[in-house]
């Protein structure tokens, strides 16, 4: 029987981030005019009025952090048209020392750049601006190099408003010989486990499972041995391309419900949701016994502690296995904004509590991303014990 440890309260360890004024986060923004571009270089202008409209993302809670005021914006005007509610940067915020991460180097990060490069393979580690691109690549300690290939090319179609990667209505086609390339490709790096990702597709019929799901098999052909881990999109809520993923041969099934239910509206694409994200990773356990699901929260971006205890409590309501948690970092001022800095001993608590209610494994860290260190022993382990079973 599974002794569970009673947390009361997480210790009181964030470091807050306040303004350098006193101003409401939305004085001084009327009559501003937006240009928002799109990738087809057409335009869409509007000009607020000088009555506030509602702002639908208002959940009633404290105001969000603005941080550079209009007057900012038109001096130096470095991202013209693209501020708006929630983002900005705080020009005298700095990073904590335990956020600064060395530049990526190594002959085996360098072997699997190039590689990439030659079979023109995108991976969300370079996408996504990851500070651990250098440690995954090359190994760690415990010397397992993991690598997180991106699918199905480097747009998405949604607009999620902490993330980095382009965005466009209509991306390119998926290249038919990208399972293949990428089976190539995970056979010459000799890597022991590999993390398929992928943009957001909803121009696609199934989102892109049925590609996601021969990138699987061409691999397990190619390498038997090599544990695969999809991170998934939600595939707009379709149970069934989860299904038909879940049974291509993948050992770990991952989604991200990114944040707490109650800023899903702020920090995610309108075509995403709390609820749905769990549907799906309920559907992947479901599908196949002994699958192994996972999925990752930000933190920094506003939640409570106790909205966090509730989402963690609704995900192992489903039995998710695994947890990461890992710090916001706002990619560019047109992003939102970070309203703390986590400290690692925060972290360190969470990750002590997550494990005391029943996640299997719980990584927690301030550069702890989704597919952060995914490898290591303590999942190798998982799924190997799952295959001895099957």
């Amino acid at each position: 029987m599974m002794l569970i440890r009673q947390f009361k309260s997480p210790p009181s360890y964030n470091l807050p981030i306040s303004t350098s004024n006193s101003k409401t986060p939305f004085q001084n923004h009327n009559n501003i005019r937006f240009s928002i571009k799109n990738n087809n270089s057409s335009s869409i202008s509007s000009t607020d009025s000088t009555t506030k409209k509602p702002d639908p993302f208002d959940d009633g809670s404290a105001n969000p952090s603005l941080l550079m005021s209009s007057s900012d914006l038109s001096k130096s005007a470095p991202y013209p048209g693209g501020m708006g509610p929630f983002t900005g940067r705080d020009p005298n915020v700095k990073k904590p020392g335990w956020l600064r991460q060395k530049a990526p180097q190594g002959d085996k990060y360098q072997e699997v750049k190039d590689s990439l490069s030659r079979l023109k393979l995108n991976t969300v580690c370079e996408e996504a601006q990851c500070p651990n691109i250098g440690e995954c690549w090359n190994g760690g300690g415990d010397g397992i190099a993991t690598a997180t290939i991106m699918l199905l090319g480097d747009t998405c179609t949604r607009g999620c408003r902490f993330c980095a990667v382009k965005t466009s209505k209509n991306p390119a086609p998926p290249d038919p010989m990208e399972p293949q390339n990428t089976a190539e490709a995970i056979v010459s790096w000799g890597v022991d486990y590999i993390v398929l990702t992928s943009v957001d597709r909803d121009d696609l019929p199934d989102g892109g499972s049925g590609h996601f799901a021969e990138t699987v098999k061409a691999m397990k052909k190619s390498k038997p041995e090599i544990m695969v881990e999809c991170l998934t999109s939600d595939f707009r809520g379709d149970l069934e391309a989860v299904s038909m993923l879940a049974n291509s041969g993948l050992d770990v099934f991952a989604h991200n419900v990114e944040t707490v239910k109650r800023l899903q509206r702020i920090v995610r694409d309108p075509r995403a949701g709390y609820d749905q994200s769990l549907s799906v990773l309920k559907h992947a356990k479901l599908s196949k016994e002994g699958m192994i699901t996972k999925t990752s929260i930000m933190l920094g971006l506003g939640e409570s502690d106790e909205e966090l205890k509730q989402t963690m409590a609704d995900l192992r309501a489903i039995d998710v296995d695994i947890l990461t948690l890992g710090q916001y970092l706002q990619p560019t001022p047109l992003h939102l904004t970070v309203k703390e800095y986590v400290t690692p001993e925060k972290f360190d608590f969470w990750k002590e509590y997550g494990e005391s209610i029943g996640f299997r494994y719980v990584a927690s860290g301030p550069l702890v991303r989704s597919s952060y260190r995914a490898g290591e022993l303590f999942v190798q382990t998982m799924v190997k014990e799952r295959n001895k079973k099957s």
